[in-house]
């Protein structure tokens, strides 16, 4: 939005809807809890949308929506498996009801969308929904625990009881003490769901080797970010495209296949050993904002007019790699900081 005061430019103002910055981290936690497929409905603008798609690693996106279709997709999702629909606003109420769990971020949503949800957040927090996931899934497992555990010995009490083992009286006491003892195992779900034993997480001297060797057989390909951005300003119109065409083929055949066997391979195992579900959250966000740079830098080159990149599309370029080659650098040197001081000694 251009500002003007009398007719003259006094300045510009870019309005953008931010990610919420859990986002990333409740998307996984979401998968690992048992969630098969994240799809996206907005009313957005499909470019909006497919840039979250690879930012956020979603399994589809649908833009441009109006609240009927969020009612389609729903229905069209159900064939897969239960769906469970999170949304905020007026528009997405009629897929609240229609999905078979609604759930309405309460805070800051509409007032539709919570009356017409079967679970509303009170806070505005998307982690709260990992937390409600798995609270439901520790209360249902202790639940069925109780049932099946009072069952079994009421069954034993009653076979003991027909072979003549108990008298009456004694057989109404033993039912009373099952029924004790079935009630203290449910109150268990009063606990705290993520206490457990917690392990040391470590690396053994090998595997941080072998890290490392990744890491350093990938520092050519951060050189060659460094070396495009210097020279962009300088090639002539037809080595801009065929420089740029190389550099994003060699950050999609490379780098970014490490970044996701960390996220997807050796991240949820150090998670698993610590007990610790949070654990290297900052490092896959860093993950993410990767992933979202090269899908920019894929956005800008497929963008090229015919006539080669205007002065303004080089800046937009340059500019871009400088970013990525800072946050690929910086997020190398965290990770073998961090390897380093998980290693087994």
């Amino acid at each position: 939005m251009l500002a003007a005061i009398d007719g003259v430019l006094a300045g510009a103002f870019l309005l953008a809807d931010d990610v919420r910055p859990e986002a990333g981290s409740v998307l996984r936690q979401l998968r690992e809890a048992g969630v098969e497929r994240i799809v996206l409905a907005t009313g957005d603008r499909i470019e909006l949308a497919e840039s979250l798609q690879s930012f956020l690693g979603l399994d589809s996106v649908a833009a441009e929506l109006k609240p009927e279709d969020k009612t389609r997709i729903v229905e069209a999702e159900r064939s897969a498996g239960p769906v469970m629909m999170v949304g905020d606003g007026v528009n997405d109420a009629p897929a609240l009801a229609a999905a078979d769990v609604g759930v309405a971020m309460g805070a800051r949503g509409a007032a539709a969308s919570s009356e017409a949800a079967d679970v509303v957040i009170l806070v505005d927090r998307l982690d709260r929904l990992v937390s409600a996931i798995r609270i439901a899934h520790r209360s249902r497992g202790i639940a069925l625990q109780s049932v099946y555990m009072g069952m079994a010995l009421s069954a034993a009490g009653m076979i003991a009881a027909a072979f003549g083992y108990l008298t009456p009286v004694q057989g109404a006491l033993l039912q009373e003490a099952i029924d004790v003892v079935a009630i203290l195992n449910a109150l268990r779900a009063l606990g705290d769901p993520m206490s457990r034993w917690r392990k040391t997480t470590r690396l053994a001297h090998a595997e941080l080797l072998k890290l490392e060797t990744e890491h350093g057989a990938l520092m050519d390909v951060v050189d060659e970010i460094r070396h495009t951005s210097a020279r962009i300003q300088q090639l002539p119109e037809e080595e801009v495209r065929n420089q740029l065409a190389r550099l994003d083929a060699l950050l999609r055949q490379r780098l970014l296949p490490h970044e996701r066997w960390d996220d997807e391979e050796l991240y949820p195992r150090l998670r698993r050993q610590a007990g610790a579900p949070d654990a290297l959250a900052g490092m896959s966000r860093t993950h993410m904002e990767i992933q979202r740079q090269v899908h920019s830098l894929t956005s800008l080159r497929q963008a090229l007019g015919e006539h080669g990149p205007s002065p303004a599309q080089r800046y937009e370029i340059q500019r871009l790699l400088h970013g990525l080659e800072a946050i690929t650098r910086l997020h190398f040197a965290q990770e073998l900081e961090i390897y380093r001081s998980l290693e087994d000694e």
